[in-house]
């Protein structure tokens, strides 16, 4: 029976099923047997001999191939089985499909070459802003030298800067006065605190004409200076920062953790940058120190003009120094409102020339010397209320020795240095409003008579002054 099977059968792929009864496409060769598309398969008449039914296969655990999966079985022709195409037939090396799209590696080159030019450029606009800062490395050496009579922070988290504009007549700013061989006076000086929660700003202008008690402080000529009672702006012509600082811890008791130094330029830059600063006089102006000459009414001043604005001093008001403070800073609250009113500081287009303007005339101690430390200041300031960012005049009178000078007024400015250095909060309000309170109270004869003291123990001390909120139009 066996010599009677046909040796073109092989293994059947399944016992129930004759090798004679498989359907032609799923017939299995002999192993070695040449592989022939062309030929067709041969039918049951071409068999030789009779068909019979073989024996059943020996049980083997090896898998077995059905017709399918059997390497040696003849594959059908494409052409049998149009829209068909197996992976056999897919080109091998791949050339139909970059034939076919070869826009994709243009766009993946160009977008390549995209992310790297603008990677380029960010960091070539960073590197120039960085560089624009100047470090103050000797105030920082000579503070360090002080550090046992520093006071010593209060809440860790606050933070307390100096803002000193400069009246320096050297270099560019030479067109605004004379240049006494480049000494420097500081013309402006505001104590910036930001509260430990980043909810509130306040800031303190120093009057440049307040008699306090300055250390004794290292020259530039390495030479030092005694101890002395003199005018507030005299310390900064003798000692530079460091001695300003100095001057303005004795004076305070609060900690300063930063400076920043702006010149004139600086200032105009700044207001140009944001496309001029909004302002209404009541009568005109006529100032040829200060080089400004404005009409009545609304305008929006450009950098030149607001620097004039902000600097005039004997045409403008009562031609004291605490009234030209009360203008800087409602015009720095102006300022800071445009800023964040315009989305300036969410707009990197808008803030880079701000930045720019900022960083180029700008002085500040190793610890604000880089743009992530500046923008990282930036930003924890942006999300603070306009209402919330509050100028301030510390409490001063006409020196009583010299009417030209200014004296502190006491309690009121150690209870403001005592809110500031604790992080409490204070209330400002304008000139008038102050006065009228005031006045009220003094009428009632008992300030507490309402009982808002009982219900508030400690309340908030309110002090003249405005917000970056208030519209100058509106004073």
């Amino acid at each position: 029976m066996d010599a009677d099977v046909t040796d073109s059968a092989g293994t059947p792929a399944d016992p129930d099923h004759p090798a004679g009864d498989s359907p032609q496409g799923g017939s299995q060769e002999e192993p070695g047997a040449t592989d022939s598309k062309d030929e067709p398969e041969p039918g049951p008449e071409d068999e030789p001999g009779p068909v019979t039914e073989p024996e059943p296969a020996p049980e083997d655990d090896t898998p077995q191939l059905s017709g399918d999966e059997d390497k040696g079985e003849d594959k059908p022709n494409a052409a049998d089985a149009p829209g068909v195409q197996t992976w056999a037939d897919q080109p091998k090396d791949g050339s139909a499909s970059r034939r076919k799209r070869p826009w994709l590696r243009w766009a993946a080159l160009g977008a390549s070459f995209l992310v790297l030019i603008s990677a380029g450029a960010g960091w070539w606009l960073y590197k120039k802003l960085d560089g624009n800062i100047t470090t103050d490395t000797s105030a920082a050496a000579e503070l360090k030298v002080y550090e046992k009579e520093r006071p010593t922070p209060v809440v860790m988290d606050a933070q307390n800067i100096l803002l000193i504009g400069s009246d320096s007549r050297s270099g560019d700013n030479s067109e605004y006065g004379r240049d006494d061989g480049g000494s420097q006076r500081s013309d402006t000086t505001i104590l910036l605190h930001l509260a430990a929660d980043r909810k509130s700003a306040t800031a303190v202008s120093l009057p440049r004409d307040l008699m306090v008690e300055i250390p004794s402080c290292r020259t530039g000529d390495d030479k030092e200076t005694r101890e002395r009672f003199a005018q507030f702006n005299s310390a900064f012509e003798l000692g530079g920062t460091a001695c300003t600082i100095r001057t303005v811890e004795r004076l305070t008791g609060i900690r300063i953790d930063h400076h920043m130094v702006v010149d004139f330029n600086g200032f105009k830059d700044m207001v140009d940058a944001v496309d001029g600063v909004k302002i209404c006089l009541d009568e005109p102006i006529d100032d040829k120190d200060a080089r400004l000459e404005l009409p009545a009414g609304p305008q929006t001043l450009n950098g030149e003009e607001a620097l004039g604005y902000v600097r005039a001093r004997k045409t403008l008001g009562d031609g004291s120094d605490t009234e030209r403070m009360e203008r800087q800073q409602r015009f720095l609250g102006a300022l800071v409102n445009k800023m964040q009113s315009n989305g300036v500081l969410l707009n990197p287009t808008r803030l880079y020339p701000v930045l720019d303007a900022a960083t180029k005339s700008l002085t500040t101690d190793p610890g604000l010397d880089s743009l992530r430390d500046l923008y990282d200041l930036v930003r924890s300031m942006r999300d603070v209320p306009t209402d919330q960012v509050q100028f301030l005049t510390v409490p001063r009178q006409p020196y009583r020795e010299n009417r030209n000078r200014d004296e502190l007024v006491e309690p009121d400015a150690s209870e403001l240095f005592k809110q500031l250095r604790e992080d409490k909060p204070v209330a400002v309000v304008p000139a008038d409003e102050l006065e009228e309170k005031e006045k009220e109270k003094a009428q009632d004869g008992k300030p507490d008579d309402t009982g808002s003291a009982s219900e508030s123990p400690t309340p908030t001390p309110t002090y003249s002054g405005s917000s970056a909120a208030d519209d100058l139009c509106e004073q």
